[in-house]
C-alpha cells in the first residue's frame, strides 16, 4: 500500500522544509517553493519518494498548470499544508509601501486560495483529505505598524473557518496554525535583508524553532480520523501575547 500524499508550499525554508523534513517518514511528498536549486537540495536529502513543484503562489494560472502536470499517480493528494506566506516592511499605515502592501495580500491571502482551488476539489471527491492553513498569533491580535500584514492573516483565519463550514460534509478537517515569534528568515525578509535588524527580533530569549511548529503539525495529522485540532495557537514560553514578550536572559529556561 502506497503512503499517503502531502503537498507543502513554502517547502524551501523555515516552518515549510522542517514539516517535510518530518513527514517524509510517513508520506510521499510534493515540496513547492520558488527556489529549485533549494528544493533539489532537500529532496536529495529526503528517504521519502519527492516531487518538487517550481511556482510562485501569486501566479494563479501558473499554480494551476503547474500542479495539473503533476503525474497522475500524484495527484491524490491527502494533506495540503499551505504554508507560504511573508511580511514585507513594518510601518505605521500612512507610510506603508503599496508594493509591501501587495506582496503580503498576494502571497498570504490570494496565494493560499490559488493552490487550495487547485488541490479542495479532488479532496471533495474522494471525501477526504486534510488542510493545514500557517496563519500567525497576528491573524487575532493587531500590532502597530503590523497593519496589512496583520489583515492578511487575519483572512487566513477567516478562510479556515470558512472552509471548515463548507468542506465539512466531505469529511475534510482544517486546521489553522497560529504561531508567535518563530526564528526563521520571517524578520529577514520583513527588514528586506537587513540581518543585524532581523538578528535583534530573537534576541534575549528563546523564540520558537521551524521544528517546533512542524512538530506540531505531525502531531495534528497523527489524530484519529474522529478527531481534527481546528484552531491552536503556538507561542514560545517568554511570548504572552503579540506585542509581550519577556526578554529576561535570567530566567531559567534560557
Amino acid at each position: 500500500m502506497k503512503k499517503p500524499i502531502a503537498l507543502i508550499t513554502g517547502a524551501t525554508s523555515g516552518i515549510g522544509e522542517a514539516t517535510a523534513r518530518l513527514l517524509n517518514d510517513k508520506y510521499r511528498l510534493i515540496i513547492c517553493g520558488r527556489r529549485r536549486e533549494r528544493l533539489k537540495k532537500i529532496q536529495g536529502e529526503l528517504k521519502s519518494e519527492t516531487q518538487l513543484l517550481t511556482f510562485d503562489v501569486r501566479d494563479r494560472y501558473e499554480v494551476f498548470s503547474v500542479i495539473a502536470s503533476l503525474p497522475d499517480e500524484w495527484k491524490e493528494i491527502d494533506v495540503l499544508v499551505n504554508n507560504a506566506g511573508n511580511a514585507h516592511g513594518l510601518d505605521p499605515i500612512h507610510e506603508g509601501s503599496t508594493e509591501d502592501w501587495d506582496a503580503m495580500m498576494d502571497i498570504n491571502v490570494k496565494g493560499l486560495l490559488y493552490v487550495s482551488k487547485a488541490i479542495i476539489p479532488g479532496m471533495t471527491k474522494r471525501e477526504r483529505g486534510h488542510i493545514v492553513n500557517i496563519s500567525s498569533i497576528a491573524g487575532s491580535e493587531v500590532y502597530p505598524n503590523g497593519n496589512v500584514y496583520c489583515a492578511s492573516k487575519h483572512a487566513v483565519d477567516a478562510l479556515s473557518k470558512g472552509m471548515r463550514l463548507d468542506l465539512n460534509k466531505f469529511g475534510i478537517k482544517v486546521t489553522s496554525i497560529a504561531p508567535g515569534l518563530v526564528e526563521t528568515e520571517f524578520s529577514e525578509v520583513r527588514f528586506k535583508g537587513d540581518t543585524e535588524r532581523a538578528k535583534k527580533v530573537y534576541e534575549n530569549y528563546e523564540p520558537l524553532k521551524a521544528v517546533d511548529v512542524a512538530e506540531t503539525i505531525k502531531f495534528i495529522l497523527n489524530r484519529p480520523s474522529h478527531v481534527v485540532i481546528g484552531d491552536l495557537l503556538i507561542l514560545p514560553t517568554a511570548q504572552a501575547s503579540a506585542t509581550l514578550v519577556n526578554k529576561n536572559p535570567n530566567l531559567g529556561f534560557y
